[in-house]
């Protein structure tokens, strides 16, 4: 079970840094966060391979949000800085079928439970 932490309320302009403990048997999948904000679909934000490479972002949170992985840990993090009121939402770790997820929720084979951010303007 993946386990999801560090949400919380931040103002505008602020820093917020989420994580999530996967089992060890997703050491060799790749790690992504998705997000779903009130009445919306749950998109993909970001996500890393298994090695800890290759991140991809979503065009909302590039140049903003870094995803990193540490696999001593098994943990993968979401640094998110320069955060707006549009970056309010559930925010969900996923592990991936493969050694790299792509944007596609049909990628994924385990969720974790979500952690809400809350960004006021």
């Amino acid at each position: 079970q993946l386990q999801a932490s560090g949400g919380g309320s931040e103002q505008a302009g602020g820093p917020l840094r989420l994580s999530c403990t996967a089992p060890r048997t997703f050491s060799n999948n790749g790690l992504s966060w998705f997000r779903q904000a009130p009445g919306k679909e749950r998109e993909f934000v970001a996500g890393i391979g298994w090695s800890g490479g290759n991140p991809i972002y979503a065009d909302s949170v590039k140049g903003r949000f870094t995803i990193s992985r540490d696999r001593a840990r098994n943990t993968v993090y979401l640094q998110m800085n320069s955060l707006k009121p549009e970056d309010t939402a559930v925010y969900y770790c996923a592990a991936a079928r493969k050694a790299f997820g792509g944007r596609d929720r049909s990628d994924y084979t385990s969720w974790g439970q979500g952690t809400l951010v809350t960004v006021s303007s």
